[in-house]
């Protein structure tokens, strides 16, 4: 187990798990703040899975349902991609954006398998809160065939499988070029799963949904 301190390495990750320390670091450099998604993604939808029982573990591994949230340079990308779909008479609804280290640890006694679940001893991009599991909807806020639900572990899944229909096929490429051109890159495995690029270190965080957002309004 994983002492359970302010902040400390495993594996040359560093978790944090205090509040104070997340307020040291957004103040030494802003980039490293986290943006609330409703907010900072205008007409977004939230439908965040893993806040239920309904999710491929059967259990709720967080409590907060109403609000997620990302870094501040990919929550802005995202607001750009929403946007851009907004024009077309599109829009994005997210499954899962932000997720505590001790919900990857929950994940992870599950199922054992780094294609689907990250190893909590690197942590996730979820967890650095760069990663987003987000699908397409229509202007009535209705899911877009895209082949396959959330959370599925099989090959139908993947990112570049091709023996769906051409409808699908359009719908997938559709979500992908979007987000590709914010910056975002797709996981090989999971077409709804995209994140954005480490490039400034960012730390695994274990911090509360409660907490994270204290922090924001406390921000605005």
């Amino acid at each position: 187990m994983v002492p359970l301190s302010m902040s400390c390495r495993a594996q040359n990750i560093r978790i944090v798990r205090k509040s104070k320390i997340y307020r040291h670091q957004v103040a030494a450099d802003s980039a490293l703040s986290f943006l609330e998604l409703k907010d900072a993604v205008p007409g977004v939808l939230l439908d965040l899975h893993y806040a239920t029982p309904a999710n491929f573990t059967g259990k709720r591994l967080y409590r907060q349902g109403e609000h997620t949230f990302l870094r501040r340079a990919p929550a802005r990308a995202l607001a750009r991609v929403q946007a851009a779909l907004q024009a077309e008479g599109l829009g994005l609804k997210v499954w899962d954006a932000y997720r505590p280290h001790a919900a990857t640890r929950l994940m992870w006694e599950l199922v054992r398998d780094e294609r689907y679940v990250a190893n909590p001893k690197k942590g996730s991009g979820h967890n650095r809160g760069l990663a987003v599991d987000l699908t397409l909807v229509d202007s009535r806020g209705q899911e877009l065939d895209l082949g396959t639900r959330f959370d599925n572990f099989t090959d139908t899944a993947h990112s570049n499988f091709k023996e769906l229909p051409p409808d699908v096929l359009a719908n997938r490429k559709k979500l992908r070029t979007a987000m590709e051109a914010a910056g975002f890159t797709v996981l090989a495995t999971e077409w709804w799963h995209f994140y954005w690029p480490n490039d400034r270190n960012y730390d695994v965080m274990d911090l509360d949904f409660r907490v994270l957002l204290k922090e924001y309004r406390k921000s605005k």
